[in-house]
């Protein structure tokens, strides 16, 4: 080979200058996380939903009969949804255990069968997985032999160089040999790919290749190079970001392996494929951010629920409603739990636990309260068949006032006394009232004298709904209203009628009352409660009995309505005062705090007017 063509070539090779380049791009990519090697490390974009323990254990199953094609993200989504399903089931035998008397520190979890192959398969998936990572290790130390031994027949033919197109032909093969062995150990990539382009180099400068051979040679690498841009570039358009990640690492590789272009040429394919690479990139990060940002946001509001559950105050909690009412919150909560994505990595675990432990003391402090009041409810349980054993022996008396005085007695004695276990509650209280409305039933049939007052109050309360059916629409709205408030008063104040006649009369004064409402647009409050007291009005009919049950009901529902009040409350100041995250609960709570508020005072109300009756039928 002659040197008629020397001045032609750079003065450095053209594969140096763009590798070069290359390096200052893709540096992190093939030193710190090669593509090839790192496929698989990347975070799943989903997790497996799969409804039961068998159906995971089935997919683990499957999934190690071909353990080197699977991402090692999947086996652990797997092993986290086994272990959350297996730890709930035994929290739920736990927690059976602990209200069938059993004390936690005695609970011991049955034997799960599935528990067992699962593990089984996960060792045999580890096994496949250790010996695959060994033969891989073993082939890159293999492959780093084949190119070192590239990199000495490269030695060779820059140390006795033969006839140009011999000399050509063996190194275009040794490119070749060289692209095809892949993956080397990671230390080793650097420098291994120095020396190989130090010795390309060299052999460059050394057989200067005639302009003809080169042109030939930049106008191949230039179609190559050109098919690996618009390759790039269609990747911004991939749906996948992460396979359009790896799908470029490979063009990156296959950019570095390709030879030089002209040099005129050279910025322009170096640049066209550059910028396809950084829309890929951008797109690539700005997926991982999003996903943190989202996982963060996990992590802020299952703190939220953690600080709601860990500032509840055992000292306010002293009756079965209050322990229920906050037990079902704690349950509510749970649920919210469930439907909250993941949190960051580093702190899943972390967080998930805070809240198990958080409610674990919960459940643990409300097994103790239902332990101490046990002997308290045996007491209780003798103290109300007491009563119950009075109230039959006065059922069958005849003396009317006394016996209704003294059962009016008993009644307001069964309110002192405490709860009783749930499965005796219902039989006894049963019995006791079982009695006592035997007696006022045979007391009202020993009154029925009152019956020609019946009479006349069904003819005045017919007289009424005669004026509400009177009322002109053309009439003023306040002058109307004014009128129809009077009339119920009117009404309430008129006695008991005939107990055939009462649900007639009643469905008639209620049709014309809602009618009036709507019409003149009277408060609603108002018409509940005027309704409640048609209502005491006509069940009663002269049994006081049935208003102080009525009257013991309402009391419960405002002693609940009110635990819950405190409960939305505290929980309304701890976000307030301790988390700007709890913005999403804090809507929610302000208007169940208003609603409960309302119906408060309106329950108040009906008690006041069940008094009044109590205190008239004196």
């Amino acid at each position: 080979m002659t040197d008629t063509h020397d001045t032609n070539l750079p003065e450095k090779t053209v594969e140096l200058e763009e590798e070069k380049k290359a390096a200052e791009v893709f540096e992190p990519a093939t030193t710190e996380t090669p593509a090839e090697e790192n496929v698989s490390e990347k975070p799943a974009e989903t997790t497996p939903k799969l409804l039961t323990k068998e159906e995971i254990l089935a997919r683990l199953k499957e999934l190690a009969t071909d353990v080197e094609n699977v991402a090692k993200t999947e086996i652990d989504g797997l092993k986290q949804a086994f272990y959350k399903l297996h730890n709930a089931e035994q929290e739920a035998a736990k927690k059976q255990f602990i209200e069938n008397g059993g004390a936690a520190e005695d609970f011991v979890p049955q034997t799960d069968t599935v528990e067992e192959e699962f593990k089984n398969a996960m060792s045999v998936i580890k096994e496949k997985r250790s010996a695959a990572n060994a033969e891989l290790e073993k082939q890159k130390e293999m492959n780093l032999q084949v190119k070192l031994s590239i990199i000495e027949e490269l030695k060779d033919l820059i140390d006795s160089p033969d006839d140009a197109n011999k000399s050509y032909a063996e190194f275009k093969r040794l490119q070749q040999q060289w692209n095809e062995v892949k993956l080397v150990p990671q230390g080793k990539i650097n420098e291994l790919w120095k020396n190989y382009q130090l010795y390309v180099e060299k052999f460059y400068d050394l057989l200067k290749l005639n302009n003809e051979f080169r042109e030939y040679d930049f106008k191949k690498n230039l179609e190559i190079k050109t098919h690996l841009c618009e390759a790039a570039e269609k990747l911004a358009d991939e749906p996948d970001v992460v396979s359009a990640f790896h799908q470029l690492q490979k063009l990156h590789q296959e950019f570095r392996d390709t030879g030089p272009v002209a040099k005129e040429l050279r910025e322009e394919i170096w640049t066209r494929f550059k910028t396809a690479s950084t829309a890929v990139n951008r797109r690539h990060q700005q997926h991982f951010e999003a996903l943190k940002e989202t996982e963060q946001n996990n992590l802020d509001q299952k703190t939220v629920i953690c600080e709601i559950v860990e500032a509840i105050d055992f000292n306010e909690l002293t009756s079965f409603a209050a322990w229920d009412n906050k037990t079902q919150e704690i349950l509510a909560l749970q649920s919210k739990w469930k439907t909250i994505g993941f949190a960051p990595q580093k702190m899943n675990v972390k967080i998930f636990e805070r809240f198990r432990k958080a409610c674990d003391e919960f459940f643990k402090k409300k097994a103790e309260f239902f332990k101490s009041l046990k002997e308290g409810m045996s007491e209780n349980l003798e103290k109300k068949r007491a009563l119950c054993e009075k109230a039959e022996a006065l059922k069958d008396s005849t003396d009317w006032k006394k016996t209704a005085d003294e059962l009016t007695k008993l009644q307001k004695e069964w309110k002192t006394i405490g709860p009783v276990a749930k499965k005796y509650s219902d039989a006894v209280w049963k019995r006791f009232i079982g009695a006592c409305d035997y007696f006022f039933e045979q007391k009202n049939k020993a009154t029925s004298s009152q019956r020609t007052v019946e009479l006349e109050n069904l003819e005045k309360k017919k007289e009424i709904i005669a004026k509400l059916n009177a009322i002109s629409e053309d009439m003023d709205t306040d002058e109307a209203s004014q009128f129809v408030k009077d009339l119920m008063k009117e009404w309430n104040a008129i006695g008991f009628v005939p107990f055939k006649d009462k649900d007639k009369i009643y469905k008639q004064y209620h049709a014309q009352i809602d009618k009036l409402f709507d019409r003149f647009d009277i408060s609603a409050s108002n018409k509940k409660l005027s309704n409640f007291k048609t209502s005491i009005s006509s069940i009663s009919e002269g049994n006081s009995q049935a208003l102080y049950r009525e009257r013991e009901k309402l009391v419960r529902t405002c002693d609940n309505m009110k635990a819950e009040l405190q409960t939305y409350e505290n929980n309304l100041g701890f976000l307030n005062a301790s988390s700007k995250k709890g913005n999403s609960l804090l809507t929610e709570l302000n208007r169940k705090v208003e609603k409960l508020k309302n119906d408060i005072e309106l329950v108040k109300q009906k008690i006041k007017v069940i008094d009044e009756n109590i205190k008239n039928g004196d």
